[in-house]
């Protein structure tokens, strides 16, 4: 389970990275009930875990709206200065080098997402190397939390949506689906994610539709199918984003992050993401 393999590392070094505070939200594990629990007791029970859902959504609420806010007062010059910061990092990480396959998210500047236009650019500049990356971006298929990774070889595979976010088109040039990934041979070695708020333990606050926790869910069923191993799932963050740890209340659907690429350079949390460091 992605859940047990987390633990949280803090150096020196970490401790000098801004981090901002919210109280710690305890949030207990959602029970589950045996087929034989008897039915006046699964009620119960069954409006318990409710319960506990609703309390969490509601906390995830408020801390989306705290880091919404804190998001857009950042000044321009300073998310500019953080996005050059981060891409660097990723693009001269060992386990970004070494990668041969990967799903990368394509920013939107008016979700204040981390810019990753130069890390998609340095992928899709060399397309008849030896050493190209495959690429595999989102495709939104629709408004329940559906989404698919698409395979693009060049920026101009992409168009804008309803919304004016960058996605490829299912179909290419000539005519074809494009590869999905989750229909692809060969397993991919490292996820980039977007999100909301992070914190230093992997727990990570998306946008509230679902669609990365949906498909993350399926990419590890498609891998241990496979028998593959799972990627590196590595998330980009302003520091605005990065809070204390145990701020992010989580659900047993909320998948976990490996590491976390800040302005400061890269936290390494999963012992994975250590030996990948």
């Amino acid at each position: 389970m992605i859940g047990a393999r987390v633990f949280c590392i803090t150096t020196t070094a970490l401790r000098r990275s801004p981090i901002f505070f919210f109280p710690k939200i305890p949030t207990r594990p959602v029970f589950r009930l045996s087929p034989a629990t008897r039915p006046i007791v699964a009620m119960s029970t069954t409006s318990k875990n409710q319960e506990e859902l609703d309390s969490i959504f509601k906390q995830k609420r408020v801390v989306r709206s705290t880091v919404r806010k804190s998001l857009k007062a950042m000044d321009p010059s300073l998310r500019t200065q953080q996005d050059e910061a981060i891409q660097k990092t990723v693009l001269e990480a060992p386990w970004f080098k070494s990668c041969k396959g990967l799903c990368a998210y394509i920013s939107c500047k008016s979700l204040n997402e981390v810019d990753t236009s130069k890390i998609l650019s340095e992928i899709l500049q060399h397309p008849d190397s030896n050493t190209q990356k495959k690429l595999y971006v989102p495709w939104v298929e629709d408004k329940n939390s559906n989404m698919r990774m698409l395979h693009i070889s060049h920026m101009e595979d992409l168009v804008a949506n309803s919304m004016n976010i960058l996605e490829p088109a299912p179909v290419d040039a000539q005519g074809n689906d494009r590869e999905d990934v989750l229909q692809a041979d060969e397993p991919i070695d490292l996820f980039i994610l977007p999100g909301l708020a992070f914190d230093r333990c992997g727990r990570r606050l998306g946008r509230g539709g679902g669609y990365y926790d949906t498909f993350l869910k399926r990419y590890q069923d498609r891998a241990k199918e496979k028998g593959w191993r799972y990627p590196l799932m590595v998330a980009l963050s302003y520091s605005p984003q990065i809070l204390e740890d145990g701020s992010i209340p989580v659900t047993p659907n909320d998948v976990l992050i490996d590491a976390l690429v800040t302005p400061s350079g890269v936290v390494p949390i999963t012992p994975r993401a250590t030996e990948s460091m």
